[in-house]
């Protein structure tokens, strides 16, 4: 596949957001109301992406200088997981997800969370992540999901 996967910058706040709206919007649409849509939508303008990029590792894929993906890790939990729709189901988020657990096990995080949206929840579990419990807001559900790190254990 012609793409790599690299820290991201400032300078990738705008493809971010490209990409996690679009996400959204043709994607995750199947499985959530327009209003839930809209109201997730709202975090993820390019001004809240940098304030993002400078609270948690975030991650890009990128093909020919265009952000077609990004995740994060913040702590121990796994955030912003989105591939343009254009891009999804050719192994960017496999690959991005093995970028943040290869950091993950390098700081010793023991358990990895993800808090999954529906739509990503068959995603995760093809991972080995197990749902642990769900959090509703509104209609919105996430299924917080956990899987433990190999190698990540302190010796």
């Amino acid at each position: 596949m012609d793409y790599s996967i690299r820290p991201a910058s400032l300078d990738d706040a705008k493809g971010i957001s490209r990409v996690v709206l679009s996400a959204l919007r043709e994607t995750n649409a199947s499985d959530y109301s327009e209003a839930v849509i809209a109201r997730v939508a709202q975090h993820f303008s390019p001004e809240t992406v940098c304030g993002l990029l400078a609270q948690r590792l975030v991650f890009v894929a990128v093909h020919d200088e265009s952000v077609i993906g990004t995740a994060s890790l913040d702590g121990r939990v796994v955030r912003t997981v989105f591939i343009d729709p254009r891009w999804q189901g050719r192994g960017i988020g496999r690959a991005l997800m093995a970028e943040v657990e290869r950091v993950a096990v390098e700081r010793r995080v023991a358990v990895l969370s993800v808090p999954s949206s529906v739509t990503a929840e068959p995603f995760y579990a093809k991972l080995g992540f197990v749902s642990v419990r769900d959090i509703y807001e509104g209609e919105e559900r996430t299924i917080v999901m956990e899987r433990p790190l190999r190698g990540s254990q302190v010796g």
